[in-house]
């Protein structure tokens, strides 16, 4: 869970949320509760589930009201059962109802990313591979879906497309087709991915990571003799995944050269996700923990 969270990153997101919500002012409690009442509340998981969110939530409050104080009765990223009481809030009656829904939305939402996480990661053990996010999260969102695997116990892929070089099967698509990129001939056969690599190495900065998608144990091997540092396995059965995996095992990479990571990616579940795991992969990229994942409910019981 090394995943420090830094306010400022989120500021945009939580002014569009209170923009989106509270607008000109809630026309309800700004016209029904006395401006002097303080009340306090205490957030409940209504299910058992892994908490995220807490640090922004007490953010968010802090923006509408820097009275308002939030006491954790649990530590960020701890499984909770049903019924426990997340934190404990206290301050203007009129701060905490007109907040309520916004709070709640981040906790939810996060709390539930961090506990599908949660739930792939304990599939996998005492396995060594790590379970990692993708790019599929809702916009605007990213970095703290991302946070929220991080607390569920995964590991975050790249945050964006500026961070780290992924050649996708799209990207080989569309270089078949240029000139300079098609094998020379097939008895000096230089592959798509070796050109394809060789020509980004020569552009992007050094320390930056560069990962090829494969969809085949042709692409693997090019891939091996193009010198990348991760592989991609996508969809492959487990069969072929096997398979990918021994070859890269038995790949004599040049000498100083670390033979590259492997990762599985493409329909990845909780029901595959172990047998998944055993063939040996390093990491397992699953898009189902931020896309699919069902926000955990928690209620603000307010008194």
């Amino acid at each position: 869970m090394n995943f420090k969270l830094e306010p400022e990153k989120i500021d945009a997101l939580i002014q569009l949320a209170i923009q989106e919500d509270i607008g000109t002012g809630d026309i309800t409690t700004e016209n029904l509760i006395p401006d002097s009442l303080i009340a306090a509340g205490a957030f409940i998981a209504k299910e058992s589930g892994v908490i995220a969110g807490l640090p922004v939530v007490e953010y968010f409050f802090s923006r509408l009201d820097k009275d308002v104080s939030l006491q954790q009765r649990i530590k960020e990223g701890t499984f909770v059962n049903k019924g426990e009481t997340i934190a404990n809030i206290k301050g203007s009656a009129k701060t905490l109802l007109s907040g309520e829904r916004i709070a709640l939305n981040f906790l939810q939402r996060l709390s539930g990313i961090a506990t599908i996480t949660a739930k792939f990661v304990e599939r996998i053990k005492p396995l060594k591979t790590a379970v990692m996010d993708t790019r599929k999260t809702v916009p605007g969102w990213r970095y703290l879906e991302k946070y929220a695997v991080a607390m569920g116990g995964g590991v975050n892929h790249r945050m964006g497309l500026y961070d780290q070089v992924l050649i996708k099967d799209n990207h080989l698509d569309i270089l078949k087709v240029e000139t300079g990129l098609k094998p020379v001939s097939t008895s000096s056969h230089i592959s798509i991915i070796e050109k394809a690599v060789s020509a980004l190495r020569q552009k992007i900065r050094k320390g930056v990571l560069l990962e090829v998608e494969t969809r085949t144990l042709e692409e693997v091997a090019d891939a091996l003799k193009a010198g990348v540092d991760i592989i991609l396995f996508d969809n492959m059965n487990i069969a072929q995944l096997k398979e990918a995996i021994e070859t890269v095992k038995n790949w004599k990479s040049s000498k100083g050269k670390r033979k590259p990571l492997t990762e599985a990616s493409g329909n990845i579940t909780l029901e595959n996700v172990r047998l998944v795991a055993q063939t040996g992969v390093d990491r397992i990229s699953a898009g189902a923990i931020t896309h699919s994942a069902k926000a955990l409910d928690i209620s603000l019981e307010i008194s």
